[in-house]
């Protein structure tokens, strides 16, 4: 049986200012970094040893890596970074604030593009302040203008099939540290969720989600390790 944790960043600078990040690299706040600090303490409660992590490219998550690894008495686990595991880009959305942009468009259009599966919010035009292009990052990869759940979770799948799901046939205890949305395509991807219900799944940050997988990578159990600050899980076998 293989074992996998999810884990969310914990809050970031600009969480707390209610802005669309994407792919801006902002950096955790003093919750945040005492969220991962946190769940670093539920996975060494739990007896975790952790063979590998997979991370996003954006400081948040790998931060929230490390200190979750270095209270886990785990900080030498390698960690493997990929921008496929990113958080969904927010198109010309990014940057934005959340009240003055549903005050422009409306809540029922900004809850579309914040919660359907299939609708990005508007593209992001080249050049602009948020325009990842140049950034060595991403070199060799053409940055989306926008992202919705779906053409995330296109990103994401081919890489959880090439390189994190050969690594759990293998047996090893895996730690996938990311963000709401790539984590989401995640569990869509596992739990087998439906295009409609998965607007209704949220991870909270900070809280690892523990999975125990049989021999064809299919979910046994999933809980939440907080379980007192746990979210609703889909079920598992349909």
């Amino acid at each position: 049986m293989s074992r996998l944790v999810l884990l969310r960043h914990g809050q970031s600078r600009w969480n707390i200012q209610k802005r669309f990040t994407g792919w801006v690299d902002v950096d955790l706040t003093e919750k945040g970094e005492a969220e991962a600090l946190a769940a670093g303490r539920l996975i060494k409660a739990e007896g975790l040893a952790i063979d590998r992590v997979f991370a996003s490219v954006l400081t948040r998550a790998i931060r929230t890596a490390d200190l979750a690894l270095w209270t886990a008495d785990q900080l030498w686990v390698p960690i493997v970074k990929d921008w496929r595991l990113n958080e969904r880009h927010y198109g010309a959305l990014t940057g934005r604030e959340h009240g003055p942009t549903q005050a422009k468009y409306g809540d029922e259009q900004v809850r579309i593009w914040r919660r359907s599966f299939d609708v990005p919010p508007p593209p992001q035009a080249p050049g602009g302040e948020y325009d990842f292009a140049a950034d060595r990052r991403y070199a060799g990869v053409t940055p989306p203008a926008s992202e919705s759940l779906k053409t995330t979770l296109e990103r994401v799948l081919p890489y959880w099939i090439a390189e994190i799901e050969p690594r759990l046939a293998a047996g090893e205890t895996l730690l996938v540290a990311a963000h709401g949305n790539s984590l989401r395509s995640i569990v869509k991807h596992l739990f087998a969720v439906s295009d409609a219900n998965i607007p209704g799944i949220e991870i909270p940050t900070g809280n690892p989600l523990l999975i125990d997988l049989d021999t064809k990578l299919a979910p046994v159990t999933a809980r939440y390790l907080d379980a007192e600050a746990a979210s609703p899980l889909p079920s598992i076998g349909g």
